[in-house]
C-alpha cells in the first residue's frame, strides 16, 4: 500500500481495482500503444494552450474561472498539474472510469462549460486527454524526451495578392525525434491587413503589396513564417532611380521587389514645413518661408537642416519626447525634482551628448539628487523590476515586463531572465544625508525566482545565463556599472538598433519594427537589411543622434512626395512615399498659437511658454488632453495618443477659445488686414503663414473672388479664410 500515498481518494479506488490503470478503457485503435508513456507538460500542457483553457480570458484569470485556475499560457506545469488531478476533491479526473471524469465532459461539451465545447470526442486531443487520465494522470519524469525546438516550414515565401499557403509545425525533442503538432500550435500574423492566419495555419494573403510575419508557437517555442507579396501586375520598365545614400538604396531593392515605383520627390515648400516640424516641432514662420524659397544654392536643404539642429527649439522638442519615455512626472517626484530631472534631459539634448553616454549617465546615477537630476528616475520608477523592464522597454525596445510573472507568450524571455535583470537593481536605494535626498547602490541582495525559489544572479538578456556576469557583478560595488557597460556595448544587438528604428518612425513615419517598443524575433522587420545598415550608421556616428537626422533627412526616402502613384497607392510600410503624421498634441497647439499670432497662458506656468516646454504634462488643458497627450504613467510609446477623432474635429471647428485666436484685434489676421492693402499679396501672406508656401494659381483666384464678393467686410472674409485653413489636412497634418 505504500504506493497509495499522497494519492486523492479517488485515485486509491481506482490504484485498488484496477492496478492496470484501464478501468473501463476500450481497445486502443491501432497505432496507439497502452503503454505510452505520457507527460503532462509535454502531452497536455499543448492542449490547453491550443485550445485557449490557460489565457488569461479563461481559467488563467487572476481569479480563476469557477474555482479552477491554471497559470497563464502554462509558465507552472506542476500547478496545473495539481489543479487538475488534486484540486476540486479530484473530480476533475476520474482515473477509474476516465470517461466520466470532468475535464472529459467540459471541454466536450457534455455538460454545461463557459468556453462551450472546445475538444469534441471525435478530435484526436479528446482521445490523448481520455489515454492521459487511463494511464494515471501522470506527470511524468525528468528524463522524459522534451521540445527543444519548432520548425515552420515553409519558413519564408513570395506569395501573390489573394494567395493562400498552409504551414507545418514540427517538433524535435530532446531524443532528436521529430513531430508534426501543427494541430497544436498557436499561430498569430502580425499585420492582419496584409496576411491573416487561421488557427490551423492556414495563411491568407490580403490586396496589399509588403511583406508580413507569422509566428507559430508550440509550448515555450516560437518559430516565424516571413511572406513577400508583389504588387500585382508588371512593371515593364523600372526607372532608375537616384540614391543620395545608403538609406535610399536599401528602400529602392525592397520596392523593386515589390513591384512599387516610389513617389517624386517633395518640392522645397514641402520639405520645409516637414522638417521643421519633424526636426523642431514649430512651423516656420511666412518670412522664414520667403526667404528659404528664394533660396536658389543646391545644398539648401542640408543647410537648413544644419541650422534647425542648433535652434533652441530642437532641445525643447526633443527634450518633451525623452520626458514622455522617462517618465518626467510631477504627481510623482515634485515640482522641483520634476523640473530638475528635465532640465538635465533638455540640457543633455542641446549639447548634442552621445546618447550612449546619455544612457550610462541615467542607468548607473549616485549621490545627492540635487546633483545628479537624473537620478528622479528612480524615484518615478521604484521597484527594482520596474526599472529594469521600463529601461529595456525604452533603450532597447524589448518588453521584459510579463515575464515577471510567467514566460513571455511571444518571446524568448523567462522568469530568470526577468530577475537577472532585476538583479542588477536590487542595490538601489534613496536616503537622506547631509546634502539632501541620496542616490546610493549597497549591499549584495539575492534576486530569487519567487516561484521556484532559486536563487537568481544577476545577468542581462543578451545570454539568459550568468557566466562571466556572475563574476563581475560580485567585484563590482555597483551592480550598474557593469549592467550599463552592456546596455550600451556597440555590439549589444539591441541599444544602437532600437535608436536607429525610433529615428525612422519619428521621421519616415513608422518604425521598420512596429511597435518600436516591441522587438522580437516573432515581430521581424520589414526591411532588415535597411535596419542593420541604419544601425551600424549609428554605431559609425558614436552615437551622435544629430549626425544620425542629418543622414535620414538628406536622403531620397525621406525627401519623396506625399503623393501617390498608381503602384504605391496602397502601401504605408516600404517608405514608397512620404507618410501624413497627425503632429503630437503640443506641436499642433503651438502651431495654432503661431499663425494666429496669440500665444496660450498656461496654468502655473509663466507666460510667453509655448506647450512644446511645458516640462510638467500634468498641467491642465483641454486641447492638449483631447489630442493625446501622455500622463506619463508607463515607458510605452503607445501612451501618447495619435489617432484622429470626432471630438476633435467639432473642437477645431467650434472652439471659441480658437476663434478668439483668429479674430483677435491683436491677431496675425487683424494685422495682416490693416497692413497689407493689396487683396493679392494679402493672400500670399496667409498661405505662408499657414501651409509655409505660396499659393497657386487656382488658389489664389478662388482666394481673390471670395474677398471680392465679400469686400464690405475684407477682414472678416480673411477670417473666414484663416479659419479654412486652420481646419485643412494640410494644416492639421505633416506631409
Amino acid at each position: 500500500m505504500r504506493r497509495l500515498a499522497g494519492m486523492t481518494l479517488i485515485a486509491m479506488i481506482a490504484a485498488v481495482f484496477c492496478p492496470s490503470g484501464a478501468c473501463g478503457a476500450e481497445t486502443p485503435p491501432a497505432g496507439v500503444s497502452r503503454t505510452k508513456q505520457f507527460n503532462f507538460q509535454r502531452d497536455i500542457m499543448p492542449i490547453l494552450s491550443r485550445f485557449g483553457c490557460n489565457s488569461s480570458a479563461c481559467h488563467a484569470k487572476a481569479e480563476g474561472q469557477n474555482g479552477f485556475k491554471l497559470s497563464v499560457f502554462g509558465y507552472d506545469p506542476a500547478a496545473d498539474h495539481a489543479a487538475l488531478t488534486k484540486e476540486g476533491r479530484g473530480r476533475r479526473v476520474f482515473l477509474a472510469s476516465p470517461d466520466h471524469s470532468l475535464l472529459l465532459k467540459k471541454v466536450s461539451g457534455e455538460l454545461p462549460h463557459g468556453g462551450g465545447a472546445r475538444i469534441t470526442a471525435d478530435m484526436p486531443q479528446f482521445r490523448t486527454l481520455r489515454d492521459w487520465i487511463a494511464a494515471g494522470a501522470p506527470f511524468g519524469d525528468a528524463d522524459d524526451p522534451m521540445v527543444v525546438r519548432i520548425e515552420l516550414s515553409p519558413s519564408e515565401r513570395v506569395l501573390s495578392t489573394g494567395a493562400k499557403q498552409p504551414l507545418r509545425v514540427t517538433a524535435i525533442y530532446s531524443d532528436g525525434h521529430r513531430q508534426d503538432v501543427t494541430a497544436l500550435a498557436q499561430f498569430q500574423s502580425n499585420n492582419d491587413a496584409l496576411v491573416k492566419v487561421d488557427e490551423h495555419g492556414l495563411v491568407t494573403v490580403g490586396s496589399t503589396a509588403g511583406q508580413a510575419a507569422v509566428m507559430a508557437r508550440f509550448l515555450d517555442e516560437m518559430a516565424v513564417f516571413r511572406v513577400l507579396i508583389p504588387r500585382p501586375g508588371k512593371i515593364a520598365s523600372y526607372p532608375s532611380l537616384q540614391e543620395n545614400n545608403f538609406i535610399d538604396g536599401h528602400v529602392h531593392r525592397q520596392l523593386k521587389k515589390l513591384n512599387i515605383v516610389p513617389s517624386e520627390l517633395c518640392d522645397d515648400a514641402d520639405f520645409m514645413r516637414r522638417v521643421y516640424l519633424d526636426i523642431i516641432g514649430t512651423l516656420p514662420t511666412a518670412d522664414e518661408a520667403r526667404a528659404f524659397l528664394a533660396d536658389r544654392r543646391s545644398d539648401r536643404r542640408a543647410r537648413l537642416v544644419d541650422a534647425l539642429l542648433q535652434r533652441p527649439e530642437y532641445a525643447d522638442y526633443w527634450a518633451m519626447k525623452w520626458s514622455d519615455l522617462l517618465r518626467v512626472d510631477r504627481q510623482a517626484l515634485g515640482h522641483k525634482g520634476a523640473y530638475s530631472y528635465y532640465r538635465w534631459i533638455r540640457q543633455s539634448l542641446a549639447a548634442n551628448k552621445p546618447h550612449d553616454q546619455m544612457v550610462r549617465e541615467l542607468i548607473t546615477v549616485e549621490g545627492p539628487l540635487s546633483e545628479s537630476p537624473q537620478g528622479q528616475f528612480y524615484k518615478v520608477v521604484a521597484k527594482p523590476g520596474d526599472m529594469a523592464s521600463t529601461l529595456s522597454q525604452v533603450f532597447l525596445g524589448v518588453r521584459i515586463a510579463c515575464a515577471e510573472c510567467h514566460h513571455h507568450p511571444f518571446d524568448r524571455w523567462s522568469q530568470d531572465d526577468y530577475y537577472g535583470m532585476q538583479a542588477f537593481f536590487q542595490q538601489v536605494g534613496r536616503k537622506n544625508g547631509s546634502r539632501g535626498e541620496m542616490l546610493v547602490a549597497e549591499g549584495n541582495p539575492e534576486t530569487k525566482n519567487p516561484r521556484t525559489g532559486k536563487v537568481v544572479t544577476a545577468h542581462p538578456l543578451a545570454d539568459g545565463k550568468t557566466g562571466q556576469w556572475e563574476a563581475a557583478t560580485v567585484t563590482s560595488l555597483d551592480r550598474r556599472v557593469e549592467l550599463a557597460r552592456w546596455f550600451t556595448a556597440a555590439e549589444n544587438p539591441w541599444f544602437a538598433q532600437n535608436l536607429a528604428n525610433r529615428l525612422a518612425a519619428h521621421f519616415l513615419g513608422r518604425g521598420l519594427i512596429e511597435p518600436v517598443d516591441d522587438v522580437r524575433d516573432t515581430n521581424p522587420p520589414t526591411n532588415p537589411e535597411l535596419l542593420a545598415a541604419l544601425t551600424r550608421h549609428v554605431v559609425e556616428s558614436k552615437f551622435d543622434v544629430k549626425a544620425v537626422i542629418r543622414t535620414i533627412t538628406a536622403s531620397r526616402t525621406y525627401q519623396l512626395s506625399s503623393r501617390p502613384n498608381e503602384t504605391n497607392r496602397g502601401d504605408e510600410q516600404n517608405y514608397s512615399r512620404a507618410l501624413l503624421k497627425r503632429p503630437p498634441a503640443e506641436v499642433l497647439l503651438d502651431a495654432i498659437c503661431q499663425t494666429t499670432g496669440r500665444g496660450e497662458k498656461f496654468a502655473g506656468v509663466p507666460a510667453g511658454y509655448r506647450a512644446i516646454q511645458l516640462w510638467d504634462s500634468g498641467v491642465d488643458h483641454y486641447f492638449l488632453t483631447l489630442f493625446g497627450r501622455p500622463g506619463r504613467t508607463t515607458a510605452c510609446q503607445c501612451e501618447r495618443n495619435s489617432q484622429p477623432s470626432i471630438s476633435q474635429v467639432l473642437h477645431l471647428t467650434n472652439s471659441p477659445q480658437i476663434h478668439a485666436k483668429l479674430t483677435h484685434e491683436r491677431g496675425t489676421v487683424t494685422r495682416l488686414v490693416r497692413d497689407v492693402s493689396n487683396d493679392a499679396l494679402l493672400v500670399e501672406e496667409l498661405y505662408l503663414t499657414f501651409f509655409a508656401r505660396y499659393p497657386s494659381e487656382e488658389e489664389k483666384q478662388a482666394a481673390l473672388d471670395y474677398l471680392k464678393e465679400s469686400k464690405p467686410d475684407r477682414r472678416q472674409a480673411a477670417e473666414d479664410l484663416a479659419w479654412s485653413m486652420l481646419n485643412s489636412l494640410e494644416f492639421l497634418f505633416n506631409h
